[in-house]
Order: C-alpha cells, then structure tokens, then sequence
C-alpha cells in the first residue's frame, strides 16, 4: 500500500511527480482527454507496476506519451504519411500507431508482444510540462481499475487507486473527456483503430480518406478494443426513449417528463459536451448507486462515434473471456 498524494499543478508538485517517474513510481497525470496513470516507458519493473496497480491484463498495450514529433521519430519506422499527420494533430487527442523501431529502448511489456506502438503527443500544459522534466518516454493508460470508466477528475483517481499508485498530479478536469483517436500507420492504408476526441472526419479531410476499420481477425492491435471497457457498476441498456421501472436515465438532449433522477450528456444536444461529460455522469451513477441505467440514443457521427464506441463497451456482458477485471 502507497500514501498516495495529491500534488499540485506548481514547480513543486511537477517536480515531485518527475521525481516519483524517475525512481520507478506511479502518477496519474492529468492530459486533456482523461487521466493517465504514468510511468517510465523503458522500465519493465515500473511499467509492470501499471498493470499490477489497474488489474489489467498484459495482452493489452499501452499509449506511449512523448513530449514532441522529434522523439516520436526516434522510437518508431516514420514515413511521409505519419509525419503529415502529426503536424496536423499534435499535440492533441491524437495516438498513432506505428511500426516499433529496432533498439527503441521500450520495455516489451509496453506493446504487449506486438512489432507496432502506440504514440501520442499530448496537448495538456501540465503533461508536456512533466513528460519535458521527466525526460524520457511515458507509458500512460487511463488512470482507473481495468475496464471501469475512465478518470477526468482527480477525485475519480483517488476514489479507484488511492493506496495502489504514489500520486496525482492536479490538473482539474480533462476538457475532452474521451479517450484519444487511435489511428494505425502500420499497414498500407490507414485503420481507425478506436474513435476518440479527434473526430474521423477530421482525419479524413486530412488524408483524403476515411480510415478503414480495424481487421476483423487482427485481435487486439491497439489499446481500447477489450469487449468490454469503460463499465459503471450498473448494468447498461442502450438506445432507450424513456427508462423502465427500477432505471436510472442517462440522456442526450431535454430530459424525458417523470425520470426521476435523470441526467443528461448535454441537455442542447452539443456534441463536445457530452463527450466531455460522459465519464463524468458515469461516476455520478456509480457514487448514486444505480444498479440498471438506461441510455438515450446519441447522434453516430463527429464525437457521437466516440462517444457510442465507450457506451457499446460499459454495456458488453462482463463475464465473457474478454472482458476485464470489475474488482476494484
């Protein structure tokens, strides 16, 4: 057991966060999609203590968070192709996947087996901040127990991880509040691989295509593609007008007349707010107890693919071979 502490967004707070990295300790650092629980990418103890501290299984790789496209080049096989999307994209809610370059220095746990990695630049002041006084790469996921809903709050870190990790950097709230855009630059044409807070249109107004689907029988090739992922407590059911008797309502525009104890993703219908709220109202539901939820159809398109993609996830059977870990 860790006393887990919550530092603060100054020079002494980064400072200490850098300094936990760099002994081979845990920080959940705040990005601006969700938080991350970090550490030092080429440290096999410390990126094991990752998966030991989340209950995630080690088949699963892992985003890998680099200050800058410079560093990104040296870790990974860089073409014409990668380098015109990082300078569009990053920093941002954007992880490119790419082939693992030979003598990258990344621990093998990182890429759970596989000749490719996941990178990304991210765009949050305090994580460029840390990643710059670390000094070297992150391996971040998101900072909470294996297949339950991501953090975007300090709060959601210390609820799930206190007493597992050495710290939280204190960064407030992720202004996105969806996972990154997963995009795969490892084969001969593109594939999103996840949707994220990079809407897919963006990317293909971009490249002059949509990127196609994941490979059916690729398996997991990217983090974020466990069947089920991203799970309140409660028992999810998908595409309801209204709740049932014993449900509580998650919706997506005005709210229906009688549902009692409802909220909603954004009460206009705007897109980014409800992305940036979802894992938000899926903590207020695990902390009011609710044991069944009943979710309103959102729009799939923009951050709605997004957004849909988290949903399809919470409401997957749990006890499937696939599935993750639900103990805490």
């Amino acid at each position: 057991m860790y006393q887990t502490r919550l530092l603060p967004a100054d020079d002494t707070g980064k400072d200490g966060a850098a300094a936990i990295l760099r002994a081979g300790g845990l920080v959940a650092m705040p990005t601006e999609t969700v938080y991350g629980l970090a550490a030092d990418a080429r440290s096999d103890v410390a990126v094991a203590r990752i998966f030991e501290a989340k209950g995630r299984p080690r088949f699963n790789p892992l985003i890998v968070h680099l200050p800058d496209v410079a560093t990104a080049r040296r870790l990974v096989t860089w073409d014409d192709r990668a380098e015109a999307v990082a300078q569009a994209f990053w920093p941002g809610p954007l992880t490119l996947v790419l082939p693992l370059a030979e003598n990258a220095g990344l621990s093998p746990l990182v890429t759970a087996g596989l000749d490719s990695v996941a990178l990304r630049v991210p765009a949050h002041p305090l994580a460029r901040d840390l990643l710059l006084r670390f000094g070297g790469p992150l391996a971040a996921p998101s900072a909470n127990p294996s297949g339950r809903v991501s953090p975007t709050e300090p709060a959601h870190v210390m609820e799930s991880l206190d007493g597992r990790i050495e710290a939280v950097l204190d960064g407030g709230p992720c202004a996105v509040g969806v996972e990154s855009t997963i995009l795969g630059l490892n084969g001969d044409s593109p594939r999103l691989l996840r949707p994220g807070g990079l809407p897919a249109e963006a990317l293909a107004e971009m490249l002059g295509e949509m990127p196609l689907p994941p490979e059916a029988a690729a398996g997991i090739t990217a983090p974020g593609q466990m069947t089920s992922h991203y799970a309140p407590k409660g028992r999810v059911r998908l595409e309801a007008v209204a709740p049932e008797p014993g449900e509580t309502y998650l919706g997506f525009g005005p709210l229906p007349a009688g549902a009692e104890g409802a909220m909603t993703l954004s009460a206009s219908g705007d897109m980014v707010e409800a992305a940036a709220r979802l894992f938000h109202c899926l903590h207020e539901l695990d902390r009011s107890g609710a044991e069944r939820i009943a979710v309103a159809p959102v729009p799939d398109r923009g951050l709605g693919r997004a957004i849909n993609d988290r949903l399809r996830r919470a409401a997957a059977p749990r006890d499937t071979p696939e599935s993750t870990s639900y103990a805490p």
